[in-house]
């Protein structure tokens, strides 16, 4: 398959915009970094909804929900092991971290499991009903949630080494970003490779284009995308602990919040693409930044103006699935 060119060239045409209008070129690079690390942080909570409707055509309003249980986890992980996050040691920081990610992607993926089995299932292939039902899934979350653990702001402080910036001249960088450039890196690398390189990942595409074929040779292709729903929780789980820390605090509707978010992420790549869904949370995170160092004030509706303004030059989004 041939990659189009014009979606990395629209990508670049916007950053390079951006540096004579912010000013100074150390500024422009701040901006620059620290949107590129919000858009890999909102690529890897999208790519499990991308990866769920491009593989199982599920339209899961429901997702925010593992949004939520992964940044909560967090913050009780991180609270019960408080010497290691607070330690000066950055191998200790580190392994709280590690064992706080995988903490909530075990509880979203868990939970996934159940909202497949018992939401999802009955309505494959009828996309209004999974709308409704999903909606009406994450709503019950959302009150489970403020059952274990309260209706009130928790506070989610980013580990003790991670706090701070990189200094290099006149550029600052947060090195909790830096860390979340690179889990977002190494998910669009994990999913590209198990989706294009790996006997899993062909019959996972396989059985999207013929189930009945893949059936009749003797592979449970159900079961294949029961764990493509699972894994696309655990990924949004993932996502819900490094939301939270950027945030530095969880709340229940924190997935609610981040849902339009995400729909408008993968609207702009192309319903299902995963390169689409990279360069739309890119292009949402830098153009967030810029706007809102430029104009705070339409901050607010920028990302909105850009799906509007994608959508006019390419209605299926930047990168539809199938095209060529």
């Amino acid at each position: 398959m041939k990659l189009d060119p014009k979606p990395l060239a629209l990508l670049a045409a916007i950053t390079l915009l951006a540096l004579p209008l912010t000013g100074s070129p150390s500024t422009w690079l701040n901006l620059t970094l620290a949107g590129i690390a919000m858009g890999l942080i909102i690529f890897v909570i999208a790519s499990g909804l991308t990866l769920v409707f491009g593989l199982m055509d599920v339209l899961n309003f429901g997702h925010g929900v593992f949004i939520a249980l992964g940044a909560f986890m967090a913050t009780t992980v991180l609270a019960a092991m408080a010497p290691w996050a607070t330690s000066p040691d950055v191998l200790a920081n580190l392994a709280a971290l590690a064992t706080a990610c995988l903490a909530g992607m075990a509880i979203a993926a868990a939970v996934g499991l159940v909202f497949e089995r018992v939401l999802v299932r009955p309505v494959y292939g009828q996309h209004l009903k999974q709308i409704l039902i999903t909606m009406g899934g994450m709503i019950i979350g959302e009150e489970l949630i403020k059952a274990s653990w309260g209706a009130q702001l928790i506070p989610l402080p980013l580990p003790e080494a991670l706090r701070g910036i990189f200094l290099m001249g006149d550029v600052a960088v947060e090195k909790f970003r830096v860390l979340a450039m690179l889990i977002g890196i190494v998910v669009l690398v994990g999913l590209l490779l198990v989706l294009n390189r790996t006997k899993l990942g062909l019959l996972i595409r396989a059985g999207v284009q013929d189930r009945e074929m893949v059936e009749a040779l003797g592979y449970r292709i159900r079961r294949l995308f029961v764990g493509v729903f699972v894994a696309g929780a655990a990924l949004a789980g993932l996502g819900g602990v490094l939301w939270g820390l950027v945030q530095q605090g969880v709340e229940p509707q924190i997935g609610a919040k981040v849902n339009l978010l995400l729909f408008i992420v993968i609207i702009i790549g192309g319903l299902g693409s995963t390169l689409g869904c990279l360069v739309g949370a890119l292009l949402v995170g830098l153009v967030a930044n810029y706007v809102g160092f430029l104009a705070p004030k339409a901050a607010l509706f920028c990302n909105i103006g850009l799906m509007v303004a994608i959508l006019l030059w390419r209605p299926q989004g930047l990168y539809p699935v199938g095209a060529k």
